[in-house]
């Protein structure tokens, strides 16, 4: 199978704010809006990057998983860990579910969520212990 796009796509009973909430909070463009669907796109990495918001309830969704999006994390890796968590939690107090830490197995994150409970893990890549840095496909 040739893959030409592929992204995650939030069910939620929140449609609008959710959409609000990327486009204010992390930079999103819609380039598609309605009531229950809005398409996002961030691309000012130089790469594309794409999110969907969905009505839970809509009738494109089979019926017996018709229910707002659970158990789900999104990793946004970004420059500067230590200036979003400044941004997002500090200045605007969105809600902390892990502090910022080092892990060792090479992350410098922090762990925030979307008004509908969906986790986002906002990571700098750093370098990973000894212990973990044979683990990783590209190691010599």
């Amino acid at each position: 199978m040739k893959i030409s796009s592929s992204y995650p796509v939030i069910l939620t009973q929140q449609v609008s704010d959710t959409a609000k909430f990327y486009i204010d909070s992390f930079g999103f463009v819609s380039t598609f809006e309605s009531d229950w669907y809005v398409s996002l796109k961030n691309d000012q990495s130089g790469h594309s990057f794409e999110l969907a918001i969905l009505d839970a309830a809509h009738s494109t969704i089979p019926e017996g998983y018709r229910q707002p999006t659970t158990g789900l994390i999104l990793n946004f890796e970004v420059e500067n860990v230590d200036a979003e968590y400044n941004r997002l939690i500090v200045q605007s107090r969105l809600p902390l579910h892990l502090d910022i830490r080092d892990e060792a197995f090479g992350q410098r994150h922090f762990i925030t969520s979307d008004p509908n409970g969906v986790l986002l893990d906002i990571i700098t890549v750093i370098p990973p212990t000894e212990a973990f840095s044979s683990q990783y496909a590209d190691h010599p």
